[in-house]
This record gives C-alpha cells, sequence and structure tokens, in this order.
C-alpha cells in the first residue's frame, strides 16, 4: 500500500480571536463559533488536528487545553470549536461563562498528519472529547466511502447529528458515567461488521485505556491490520491535563 501518513509542519503563533456565537448542541457539548483576522493565515489539514486554547492564571504560566478544530472557514474567518462540559477546568469555565464577544487567545496547530492512502472504508470510535474530530471527519469524507460510527457517550441526550456525502452507518453507546471503562466500549466495538471487503482504516480516540483496549480488539481479535489503525488517548483517567496521543 501507499505511504499512509504525511505530515505538514506550520509555523506557530498566538492569534487572539473573539466569540461570535455560543449554542449547545446537546446538554453535555457546547459550540463556538469564535472570528477574527488573525485567521486569515490559519490552516488545518487534518480532522485530528488540535490547537492550544490559552487562559491567563495571573502568573508567567498560562493554562493550556488542547482542543479539536471542529470547522474552518478562511473566507468568514470564522473557527469552530466544541467544548464537553465535565469537571471545571479552565476551558471548561470559560465556555460556560463565554459571551459573544469575548476574546481567547490559540496557539497552533503545529502541524498535521494528513491520512494521505487510499481507504474503502472507514471506523470512528470516539468519546466526547474526540467526537468533534469524529464529526469532522465524517462530514468532510467523500460521497464513494462507507465510514461506520461508534459513539461513547453518556446517555441518548448527547447523541449527534452529522451531515455527510459519505454512507455513513452510526452506532451509539449509552454507558453513562464511567467513562473510562473499557468492558462497554469493547462490547459495543464487538457487536459492529466490518464490511468484508476493501481496504478499511480504523481511527479511535478516548480515554488511554479505553482507546488502547479498543486497538488491541481490533488488531488482535479482529485481525485488522495494526498500520490501519490510529489510536489515540485524548485524556488518562485520574490525571489532569494529560494525553496519550501515540499510545506507543
Amino acid at each position: 500500500m501507499d505511504q499512509i501518513f504525511t505530515r505538514h509542519r506550520f509555523d506557530v503563533r498566538r492569534r487572539t480571536l473573539s466569540l461570535r456565537d455560543k449554542s449547545y448542541l446537546t446538554p453535555r457539548m457546547i459550540r463556538m463559533v469564535l472570528e477574527g483576522e488573525d485567521l486569515a493565515d490559519f490552516t488545518s489539514l487534518s480532522p485530528d488536528d488540535h490547537i492550544k486554547l490559552i487562559f491567563p492564571t495571573g502568573t508567567d504560566r498560562p493554562a493550556m487545553r488542547d482542543y479539536t478544530p471542529r470547522a474552518f472557514d478562511r473566507a468568514e474567518r470564522t473557527l469552530t470549536l466544541d467544548f464537553a462540559v465535565h469537571e471545571a477546568g479552565p476551558a471548561t469555565r470559560w465556555a460556560l461563562d463565554a459571551r459573544p464577544g469575548d476574546r481567547l487567545e490559540i496557539g497552533g496547530p503545529r502541524g498535521s498528519q494528513v491520512v494521505t492512502a487510499a481507504f474503502d472504508w472507514w471506523l470512528l470510535i470516539a468519546d466526547e472529547t474526540g467526537l468533534p474530530a469524529l464529526g469532522r471527519r465524517v462530514e468532510e469524507l467523500g460521497a464513494d466511502t462507507k465510514v461506520i460510527t461508534l459513539g461513547l457517550v453518556a446517555d441518548a441526550a448527547e447523541e449527534q447529528c452529522f451531515v455527510t456525502r459519505a454512507e455513513h452507518e452510526a452506532h451509539w453507546l449509552h454507558r453513562g458515567t464511567h467513562s473510562a471503562d473499557p468492558v462497554p466500549a469493547l462490547a459495543a466495538a464487538g457487536q459492529i461488521v466490518l464490511p468484508a471487503g476493501g481496504r478499511g482504516f480504523i481511527w479511535i480516540a478516548a480515554e488511554a485505556g479505553v482507546a488502547r483496549a479498543l486497538r488491541d480488539h481490533f488488531a488482535g481479535p479482529r485481525s485488522h491490520p495494526r498500520g490501519w489503525i490510529k489510536a489515540a488517548g485524548y485524556w488518562i483517567e485520574g490525571q489532569a491535563d494529560a494525553s496519550d496521543k501515540t499510545l506507543d
């Protein structure tokens, strides 16, 4: 197969944006549309890119949190971010309290890892932290592609709808508050029937232990080629502001 990934590096600088619009996608997911001329040279090539949100702390070291560019419109100079509402860290506090006109400083992305190989189908699995990247990927896939998704959310109220040209088969796991328990996710993944033919790419983003267990499930018992799986721990149970984006 052709090379699966290409890596692109960008010059990193800080940008100051203002909040244009705020809405609730679900009871626990807030969508923010930011705007500003600083976005004139903003670049994001992959749905699972991440930027740094920068929050002042009153010291020389601001608090920073990673977020996915959910959508970007260079002509309109807008950037859309989705905030999963959980424990009140600096990003959640800002999202809950923000009003149109409020300002936010961002940095990055440092680069993009783009899937360049041709795949016949995709399986995307994510909890709330990975849903922005999952949704962007689904919406950017072409009409000749089959995509299966498994969203790991608290309950039915947290399900989202994605508008896409692709052939989309959506599954949802309502796993309650036990978001770091891999057992329900593995059971749900085990019920998914993968396409019998063609080449498929599997992308997983969740709590690190859950993502690792799902990766091993598909690479092991399901015998999917390890090189066609990308798994990332977007957060780590019991560790504030921690992630394991490669799970190596």
